[in-house]
């Protein structure tokens, strides 16, 4: 038989139920932690604009001027600056000239007086930069290591002056030139903002003004005077050379003769 349970008498007291404990409200905690969150997320978003900046600011010119021939370089804006305090100095003199409007010559000479690696380093050369600091700790005058791409990053970006900041700009905006720009546009770059006397910008100008005619009528003598005042244009002079000059100008049409035109097929 099924058993049949009792019937619970209406008047018959129950157990009171047992009720948690409710929880504190944690507003306050959260109200503190808003802030810092907060603030968290803006100096994440500040960081990425201020890396985003920065691209721009050094990639996107570097990518521009790997087809677009610069009218100018911080090393031209300075000596224009340099006028308005002195308006002595002689008017800035400067021409763009492409690459198969510049003398085989003037390339090569460049090449022999300044970076005869250039055609095989990375924008640094590690090797002549060793022998430089070698030089500097035994001698009392300073050597410098700069190759043909640093001296285009520091001449077209940044300012002349010796710091570890504006050297380790120049670092990084060589090796982004070498990564985005071949080496035959360096070269040509390097060649039309190179200061080559007082005032005279780019191996155009500077065959105008000290022989009379275009950089694709060059010399070999004639270029490599130009090459020769390239360390210190403002000391060495092309229209008046010193004996040093001349010696330096013979020097670097023998290593002309020694690395051969074909060097420049390479680039």
């Amino acid at each position: 038989m099924r058993r049949i349970p009792p019937t619970l008498d209406p008047h018959t007291p129950r157990a009171p139920r047992r009720t948690l404990p409710r929880r504190a409200p944690r507003t306050r905690a959260r109200d503190t932690d808003e802030p810092r969150s907060l603030w968290q997320r803006y100096w994440r978003r500040g960081l990425l604009g201020l890396l985003l900046l920065g691209l721009s600011l050094t990639i996107v010119p570097v990518l521009m001027l790997r087809v677009i021939p610069p009218w100018t370089s911080s090393f031209m804006v300075g000596y224009q600056l340099d006028r308005l305090a002195n308006p002595d100095l002689p008017a800035l003199r400067h021409a763009w000239v492409p690459w198969n409007d510049i003398a085989p010559s003037a390339k090569l000479a460049v090449i022999a007086a300044e970076d005869q690696h250039f055609a095989d380093h990375f924008g640094l050369d590690l090797a002549a930069i060793q022998r430089a600091r070698e030089h500097n700790r035994r001698g009392r005058t300073l050597r410098g290591a700069s190759t043909i791409s640093q001296q285009v990053a520091k001449n077209l970006f940044l300012w002349s002056g010796r710091s570890w900041l504006r050297k380790g700009l120049e670092v990084g905006y060589t090796l982004l030139i070498e990564v985005l720009w071949p080496k035959q546009r360096v070269l040509e770059v390097y060649l039309n903002i190179a200061e080559f006397g007082e005032g005279v910008y780019g191996v155009e100008a500077a065959s105008q003004q000290y022989f009379g005619h275009s950089a694709a009528q060059l010399t070999d003598a004639q270029a490599a005077l130009l090459a020769a005042v390239l360390p210190s244009p403002k000391r060495l002079l092309v229209a008046s050379p010193s004996a040093y000059v001349q010696s330096r100008a013979q020097w670097i049409q023998r290593q002309m003769r020694q690395l051969g035109t074909g060097l420049i097929d390479r680039l």
